[in-house]
């Protein structure tokens, strides 16, 4: 694969809300301050903006930021409706844009009320593929994410061997990270046998098993890399990006193989494009919509073979300062439900070296995933 995207593009703005259980805000307000935070950090003003994805499945669409923060040239936009894979969609798009010429600062935003509004268990509802899974799974009772995912996962258990306990090993692993990060949800601690002990939402997944529903919003700003040099913040520069689908991928329960997503067409893309391997990655933040998909996805980005994940989860050491720091913010299942852009912006952290407590030693080189709806996968690994 040519590298035409290498470098071309870095993230030089970050912005956050409070992510909360309970917002008296709309989901376009929690955009608009997420967005104009990430602007700041930027060192920009909103009128410097003249590209902008919103999220597919959200509130706001491009004649929303023109119109709130008097945009006098806005010349690119587009959406990435791949659900949770769609914050790292669009982090290709964005670049994809920058390195053609064809915007200079391309805003990222996400903002939902997934607690307080629309509930995030509803989502099957809002996929692009509601009619396939409306024929196939829905007639089996099959109506939430989690019980579409149980598929999956009881799959992986019944062809390798794979442990429940190994779930609750990540649980407690990202839970231990969100208490140390004073902007997550879930901060009291976790152990083992809490993750056992905790009542089953869809066999084999357990509560604790299963990501947060929660009120919020995350930004971020691409910009062209000749640009990224001379702002604000230090800039996170993108060196491979990559999306892959998976083989029948509207339906999981008809598919051939259960346990692939399409993280494992995305990644040798991301790693060829950035040049790198494996073992130069310092720190990993990977979609956690389910403790399952994560392990799957290690099996999928190649870090141990498939039907490995198991025992490579089981004799990894996920900590901060441990063998492959992950999802050192809390994740989805601790921190906060923000479609997976809490993930880049924690990325982004850790490569300036602003992480705080949870700050990875001498972090130069790091990896973030997004996972959607039946399997899409995307993966983007960024330099400091």
């Amino acid at each position: 694969m040519a590298n035409g995207l290498f470098e071309k593009g870095a993230i030089t703005g970050i912005g956050e809300t409070a992510y909360t259980r309970g917002s008296v805000k709309s989901d376009i307000a929690l955009q608009m301050e997420a967005s104009l935070k990430a602007i700041a950090d930027a060192g920009l003003k909103p009128t410097d903006i003249d590209g902008v994805i919103p999220y597919a499945a959200g509130a706001a669409v491009a004649e929303d930021f023109i119109t709130n923060f008097k945009l006098p040239d806005l010349r690119f936009s587009a959406t990435t409706p791949l659900g949770g894979a769609s914050c790292v969609a669009a982090i290709q798009a964005a670049v994809s844009a920058v390195a053609a010429g064809l915007a200079n600062h391309v805003l990222i935003p996400i903002g939902r009320n997934g607690y307080s509004g629309a509930r995030i268990g509803s989502r099957v509802q809002q996929m692009p593929q509601f009619r396939v899974v409306g024929e196939y799974e829905m007639p089996l009772g099959t109506l939430a994410p989690a019980q579409l995912y149980a598929h999956m996962a009881r799959r992986h258990m019944e062809m390798y061997g794979t442990k429940s306990e190994q779930f609750g090993k990540i649980a407690t692993t990202v839970r231990n990270h969100a208490a140390m990060n004073d902007n997550a949800l879930r901060q009291e601690a976790m152990t083992l046998e809490d993750h056992q002990a905790s009542r089953m939402i869809a066999d084999p997944l357990r509560l604790f098993d299963c990501s947060l529903e929660s009120d919020g919003g995350a930004a971020v700003i691409v910009s062209a890399s000749e640009r990224a040099k001379d702002m604000a913040s230090k800039p996170a520069y993108i060196m491979g990006v990559g999306e892959g689908h998976p083989d029948s991928p509207s339906t999981i329960t008809q598919r051939d193989d259960m346990t692939t997503l399409g993280t494992a067409k995305a990644a040798p893309r991301a790693f060829e494009m950035a040049g790198i391997t494996h073992k130069d990655i310092d720190v990993a933040e990977i979609y956690d919509c389910f403790t399952y998909i994560v392990l799957c996805q290690l099996e999928d980005l190649g870090f141990c073979a498939k039907g490995e994940g198991g025992d490579f989860v089981a004799s990894t050491n996920f900590a901060f300062d441990g063998d492959l720091p992950l999802n050192t913010h809390g994740g989805l299942l601790s921190q906060a439900h923000i479609v997976g852009m809490n993930h880049v912006v924690e990325l982004v952290k850790q490569l300036r070296g602003t992480a705080g407590s949870a700050q990875v030693k001498d972090a130069e080189i790091g990896l973030v995933t997004g996972y959607g709806d039946m399997g899409d996968g995307t993966v983007a690994i960024m330099r400091a």
